[in-house]
């Protein structure tokens, strides 16, 4: 029996056969599987405090991790392929010992790999009506081999996103009627520079003709959903929460969690907006620094907010 391509035997023949002797290798359940060493239980406890034996029929194995993996996401070559994933039921049971149904608990990983954690605790919520939420952590590392310059999945972290998100689609497909409230979206969010320009000059050493390339403090390649996070961040909000967009008065408003935050990064923002956003009962609003329509507008924004909803807190970035 020779080893799979690309794979090569770890002992030698003679130490093989030594071990296939010694009842220290499995061979798989059929008998016809690639071999494995068996570590026995007196072996694993020698010297030490005994141990809870969780065996493969109860957690799973790699193998079976493997096929979950291939099953919710389409490699771009068949050589990319975790070594030692973790069957999503090892991660149910750690899981269910540490969590209960109802308490909302958050589960972190701050290895995500390819997302396995997510993906059994979308399951276990499913199985058993609990509202937990994860917390992954994956560095973008690129894909060894190199895939494709036009494949969606180029990092590891794009695997575990693309596994995610097949895999929460297919949990909602299967559950509709024992969990028809399962939740399976969630937010990707990426580590990055401040959305504000750097100033490198002290007031003496500015040029009159440099001025201009000041008026404007955010970077141009920021978007408005960057800016509106990095309030969230700035303020403490919980970035989990649910973010709905309204036109109001021909602009375009983030409300954060109905009336938590309204953020407004359009330009030539006019006292109608300020004006019916002030009428909300607001938390928090935040405008653009340059983007008021003009200069009295941005004087009298304070001030109707103080008429209209005086504990609404304001701010300009």
């Amino acid at each position: 029996m020779a080893p799979p391509p690309g794979m090569y035997w770890r002992v030698s023949h003679q130490k093989l056969e030594e071990l296939d002797k010694d009842n220290r290798l499995w061979w798989g359940a059929n008998g016809d599987g690639v071999p494995r060493l068996k570590r026995f239980l007196s072996e694993v406890n020698a010297g030490r405090v005994p141990q809870t034996l969780w065996t493969y029929s109860e957690v799973g194995h790699t193998q079976e991790a493997k096929k979950e993996l291939i099953a919710a996401v389409t490699f771009p070559n068949s050589d990319v392929m975790f070594d030692t994933p973790k069957p999503t039921r090892l991660l149910k049971r750690i899981i269910q010992l540490g969590t209960s149904p109802r308490e909302n608990a958050i589960i972190v990983d701050f290895f995500a790999g390819s997302g396995s954690t997510a993906h059994a605790t979308i399951a276990l919520n499913a199985e058993d009506g609990g509202n937990r939420s994860s917390v992954l952590v994956q560095l973008p590392e690129p894909l060894i081999p190199d895939p494709p310059r036009d494949h969606k999945l180029q990092t590891i972290a794009d695997i575990a996103k693309e596994r995610i998100r097949n895999a929460g689609a297919r949990l909602s497909s299967e559950t509709s009627l024992t969990a028809p409230d399962l939740d399976t979206g969630f937010r990707v969010l990426k580590i990055d520079t401040s959305n504000m320009k750097d100033v490198y000059y002290a007031p003496d050493d500015l040029k009159q003709l440099d001025l201009l390339g000041h008026l404007d403090n955010i970077r141009e390649d920021r978007t408005p959903e960057d800016l509106l996070f990095q309030v969230l961040v700035d303020w403490g909000i919980d970035l989990a929460l649910p973010i709905a967009t309204e036109s109001v008065s021909g602009k375009n408003v983030f409300f954060v969690d109905g009336n938590a935050l309204a953020a407004c990064f359009d330009s030539d923002i006019s006292e109608d907006l300020v004006k019916a956003l002030a009428q909300r009962n607001l938390l928090r609003a935040v405008f653009r620094d340059n983007s008021y329509g003009s200069d009295s507008v941005k004087i009298n924004v304070e001030q109707i907010f103080r008429l209209l909803s005086p504990s609404t807190e304001v701010r300009s970035i």
